[in-house]
Parts: structure tokens; C-alpha cells; sequence
């Protein structure tokens, strides 16, 4: 690193510390490692602006956190549904390929949500040819990225079902049946999602809402709820089809797509950088996060309660946090200011009225079977701003440290904040439930 480069760093952290962040504008274009940094050129003849009121930030990103929340129970109750289908009872693999698919396709679009509204933010969505260009080429990068991820949650699940399961045979029509459905729903849920999360950011954009305080949380809330209906019903067609080739043509017709995919992205010159690199944040976030899955299937049936208020307590922490770092990270590329310290006080204070609607709403349809006593609501709201809090700090340090080191944030942050928060989050929960029980102050025992 150039040394007029470094002090601007070590300047730049300095004053993001005193809750002032200040980017010098550098005539020259910002590249990572690899060519992975797809940047935004800052105009140079203009200063330095205060990023948008973040008093704003409330009113615009409330209705997507609740509408996140909304999609987080919606899920929940899908997958109550679908673990009785006829696929999921003969198929075990699918129980295991539901949390690392649900992992890595949310990753993906909200890394998608997350680049492009730096491009809105950066004013070039304002411009049809470089809209248009943006648009075309971030579709084709999140299905390559789909296909790629969707084989690898569905080779992942099986052999992780091997090691947990020794005893049990894998045929040859059960591995087609749980990678084509893996990759066919990545696939179309993220073209279903990709085009949404456009037409939302560039709608935000037109009427002048900043799409870092909407975007992630619709991307992570509606991918969930999108990509579990999708394979739900694809492995049950294919179950039904077991005796024709469906679900090798299928396989085939995905794996084929893949060059086809890679060769728009390459030929787009915006996202020609992301086509090799950028994978192994979301890798490696899926193996955290399968750490927060072993932890969940160890106590989800000891404790009641628990597997449904675990994606919402890690959905909405992650959520805001990614908020936060993807408001930063706009912040970097432009070159202005973010107001750290009422940012966070803002994010965090949210995370209130929403947990509290949630449990009213628990309370008031009596879901879950929870005691729901005022030591479970205090120790649940402690975990929930110690969880939300965490996602907030590590958001802000991981955005400003790979922006140090050259890396995008709006490519790299994402996926290894929200699988660290999934296992804080999860493993918070389970301590409080067990000290909760064990204490008497609140029966949360599965009956035997």
C-alpha cells in the first residue's frame, strides 16, 4: 500500500472511531486484490456531504424490518408444514439442505441488495445505458452464483448426512433429487429476487429513500420465504417423478447454464471482477452458520420454542446489522460522512417495538407452546439487544477493516457477519433457556 494511501486509513479508522467518518477523495480508482473491488469513482468536485438525516433511517427501515419479521414466521410455518410431505419424511438430506441453502441464497441477494444500492447511492442507476448494464449484469452474476451455490449446499448436505447418519443408504435417484432441487430453486428464487431487489432500489431511488436502510432486510425476509417454497415443491415433483429422467434433465440443463450465465458476466464490464472472487466469504459463512445448525439440532428438542424464535432473533440482529454496515459502506465509496454513534443508537432502539410485536403476537395466538412469564420477556429483550448490539459493532469494524485492505464490503461483509451472528444468537438462546429452566422461572422443557 502506497504510503499517502495508508495515512488516509489509518486517519479514516481514527475518526470513524470519534463517530466522524471522513473519505479523502483519491484521483486515482480504488482496486482490490484480485480485481475484486468493483468500484464507483467519487466526484472530485464535490465535497464532502453528511450521509442522508439518519433520522430518516427509523421511518424508512421499520416497515421492511417488520415486513422481515412477518417473512421469518412465514418460513418458520412453511417448514412446519413441509416436514410432514411425504419428500421430507423418505429424503432426510432435505432437513439438513434447508438451513445451508436458506444460508448461502441469502447471502447472495443480500450482497446483491447491498452492491446495488451503492450503485443507486452513487447516482449511476440515474443514467439508462449504465442502469441497464448494471441491472443485466448483476442478474446474470447472482445466477451464476445461484447454480454454483445450489450444487455446492446440496453435495453439502449429503455428505453431511453421511456423517451423521452412517447407517442410512443413499441411493443414486435420493443425490439427483436433493442437488437438482438445491440448484433449480437457487436458480429461479434468485432470478424472482434478483429482479425485485432491482426494481426496489431503483423505485428508492426515484423517490429519494435511501435503499441501504430497505434493501437487505426485503432481500433477506422474501429469500427465505421464496426459496423454501421453491424446493419444497420441486423435490416433491421429483419425487413423483422418481421413475423418469426428470431430475437428471434437470441437473443437466442447470450445470449447462452455468457457462452461459459466466460468459455474460464476463463480457459486462461491471461485474466482470465478481465472476472469480467474492466465494470464499460465502463458503466459509456456510460452514459458521453450520455450526449454529448443530447447536439448534441439539436442544431444538429439549426446549420448546426455541426453533421458532431462533430466525427470528438471528434474522432481525443480522438484519440490522447489515443495514449498518451497508449504509458504511456506501459511505466509503462516496466519500461522506456517517454519524456512527446516532446510527447505532437508532438501529438498536428499533429492535424493541419489533421483538415486542413479535411476542404480542406469540402471546396473542399462543404459538410456540412458551411460558411466556416476565423473566422469559426480560431475558429474551437482553439477548435480543446483546445480540443486536454485537451485529452492530461487528458490522462497523468488518466494513471499515476490509475496506482497509482493499476488499469491497458490499461484497465480503455480509455473509461472514450474519454467520457469526447466527451462532452468537443461537448459542445466547440456548443458555438463557436453559438457565431460565433450570432457575424455575420459566418451564420451557419439551414434555417427554
Amino acid at each position: 500500500m502506497p504510503p499517502n494511501e495508508y495515512h488516509d486509513t489509518i486517519e479514516l479508522i481514527s475518526k470513524a472511531e470519534n463517530n466522524t467518518l471522513q473519505i479523502p477523495k483519491h484521483k486515482h480508482t480504488r482496486t482490490g486484490s484480485s480485481s475484486s473491488f468493483i468500484h464507483f469513482r467519487a466526484p472530485l468536485n464535490e465535497e464532502s456531504q453528511p450521509m442522508a438525516n439518519p433520522n430518516q433511517l427509523a421511518s424508512q427501515a421499520l416497515p421492511s424490518l417488520i415486513i422481515c419479521i412477518i417473512g421469518l414466521t412465514a418460513a418458520g410455518w412453511m417448514m412446519d408444514i413441509y416436514q410432514h410431505w411425504e419428500v421430507f419424511t423418505q429424503v432426510s438430506e432435505l432437513f439438513i439442505l434447508v438451513p445451508v441453502l436458506l444460508n448461502l441464497k441469502g447471502n447472495l441477494e443480500m450482497n446483491l441488495a447491498a452492491r446495488f444500492s451503492t450503485s443507486a447511492n452513487m447516482g449511476q442507476l440515474d443514467h439508462p445505458d449504465t442502469r441497464n448494464a448494471l441491472v443485466w449484469g448483476n442478474m446474470a452474476l447472482i445466477q451464476v452464483q445461484a447454480l454454483v451455490s445450489g450444487s455446492i449446499a446440496g453435495i453439502f448436505s449429503l455428505l453431511l448426512g453421511l456423517l451423521l447418519h452412517p447407517d442410512e443408504t443413499v441411493t443414486i435417484s435420493n443425490i439427483i433429487l436433493v442437488i437438482s432441487s438445491s440448484m433449480v430453486a437457487a436458480s429461479v428464487s434468485s432470478f424472482v429476487l434478483g429482479l425485485f431487489m432491482c426494481i426496489l432500489i431503483i423505485i428508492s431511488r426515484i423517490l429519494k429513500i435511501d435503499p441501504d436502510n430497505i434493501a437487505c432486510p426485503m432481500a433477506s425476509s422474501l429469500g427465505d420465504v421464496v426459496t423454501l417454497a421453491i424446493l419444497a415443491g420441486c423435490a416433491n415433483l421429483l419425487l413423483d417423478k422418481t421413475v423418469s429422467n426428470l431430475g437428471s434433465w434437470l441437473l443437466f440443463i442447470m450445470f449447462s447454464s452455468i457457462p452461459f450465465f459466466g460468459l455474460a458476466v464476463w463480457r459486462n464490464t461491471h461485474v466482470r471482477g465478481l465472476l472469480f472472487t467474492g466465494w470464499t466469504p460465502i463458503v466459509i459463512a456456510m460452514l459458521i452458520s453450520s455450526g449454529a445448525g448443530l447447536v439448534l439440532e441439539r436442544y431444538v428438542e429439549q426446549y420448546q420454542g426455541l426453533a421458532m424464535l431462533t430466525p427470528i432473533l438471528c434474522g432481525l440482529a443480522g438484519n440490522l446489522g447489515s443495514i449498518y454496515a451497508s449504509r458504511i459502506s456506501t459511505c466509503l465509496h462516496k466519500g461522506v460522512q456517517e454519524q456512527f454513534r446516532r446510527v447505532e443508537w437508532i438501529l438498536l432502539s428499533m429492535n424493541v417495538p419489533i421483538q415486542s410485536l413479535f411476542l404480542a403476537i406469540v402471546w396473542f395466538i399462543d404459538i410456540g407452546h412458551l411460558d411466556l412469564s416476565l423473566a422469559f420477556a426480560i431475558t429474551y429483550f437482553i439477548v435480543s439487544v446483546i445480540s443486536t448490539l454485537a451485529a452492530l459493532k461487528m458490522g462497523k469494524s468488518m466494513t471499515l477493516a476490509f475496506w482497509k485492505y482493499k476488499y469491497d464490503p458490499d461484497n465480503y461483509v455480509l455473509p461472514y457477519l450474519t454467520a457469526i451472528i447466527d451462532v452468537i444468537c443461537t448459542s445466547l438462546l440456548v443458555i438463557s433457556f436453559s438457565w431460565l429452566t433450570a432457575t424455575g422461572y420459566a418451564h420451557l422443557h419439551e414434555p417427554i
